[in-house]
């Protein structure tokens, strides 16, 4: 029998509410460490209880649980990653922690995190967790199909951003022409594709992808409405995501977005061979 309490080390977006709002009707009680100027007050107000902290405090977040009885949690939601440059409090857990990691990108930190956080005896669960539903679905959602030449561009930007990946870069390349015009960095997927949107002066397409042996447990790749509405400010084409590895937010108001602005969406998966189908 699962435990009743769990825990939600939550950033921003929507994630850490519909899970809060999903756990508590399985009967869970739900504590959530907040991040401030990251997690959206809903978020905290949804909550059983709540301990707010600044990005760092990994101390606090140990010390909350223990005292909450909590043995279980996830990561959810977003944090700014440019953020580790200005806004951070690290206290004594954290500079330990980080002074132990030779290579401070995602999976790296999010890794040793973690494997800290269950030390101390709290599981760290995938973040799918009642919110399978969530999952990017195969197949082409809008109205409009790929043309034969955006299908060369999907081919060759799902190489790219798999090898982007494997590097543990980011998640998300835009390319035109079987060109890469911009690379998802730390500034996080919207602002790659405004960026590659604006060289690519039109018929941008966007691929997005998990990064090989991706941990489910955080920082899945996401796209929703926010998506759509960055590639169509560019006048771009498409966006191609890796389906069942992803989350998808406000999947008809997405879809329905994407159909009046005339963006292909569609979900791929690719098999052992390394061919795609949807």
């Amino acid at each position: 029998m699962e435990p009743e309490k769990i825990g939600v080390i939550a950033g921003g977006g929507q994630f850490p509410l519909l899970f809060i709002e999903a756990a508590q009707r399985a009967g869970r009680k739900v504590h959530v460490v907040a991040h401030r100027s990251e997690t959206d007050e809903k978020v905290a107000n949804a909550a059983d209880d709540v301990c707010w902290i600044k990005l760092g405090q990994l101390g606090k977040i140990l010390n909350y649980f223990k005292k909450a009885g909590v043995t279980e949690t996830v990561f959810l939601g977003t944090i700014t990653k440019t953020q580790i440059f200005r806004d951070v409090l690290p206290d004594f857990k954290a500079l330990s922690l980080w002074n132990k990691i030779d290579i401070k990108q995602d999976d790296a930190i999010l890794r040793a995190v973690a494997q800290s956080i269950e030390s101390e005896g709290i599981k760290v669960l995938e973040s799918t967790l009642y919110l399978e539903h969530l999952l990017f679905p195969k197949g082409i959602l809008t109205k409009k199909k790929p043309t034969k030449e955006q299908w060369k561009d999907i081919q060759f930007g799902w190489q790219n951003a798999r090898a982007v990946g494997q590097l543990d870069i980011g998640q998300c390349v835009v390319v035109r022409d079987c060109t890469v015009v911009a690379v998802e960095a730390i500034e996080g997927t919207d602002a790659t594709i405004r960026r590659g949107g604006a060289l690519a002066r039109e018929k941008a397409v966007v691929v997005k992808l998990k990064k090989p042996n991706q941990d489910f447990r955080f920082d899945l790749p996401a796209t929703g409405i926010g998506t759509i509405e960055s590639i169509k400010s560019v006048r771009g084409a498409l966006l191609a995501v890796e389906a069942g590895q992803s989350l998808l937010f406000d999947r008809e108001e997405m879809i329905a977005a994407a159909n009046k602005a005339g963006i292909v969406v569609i979900g791929l998966e690719e098999d052992d061979q390394g061919e795609l189908s949807c």
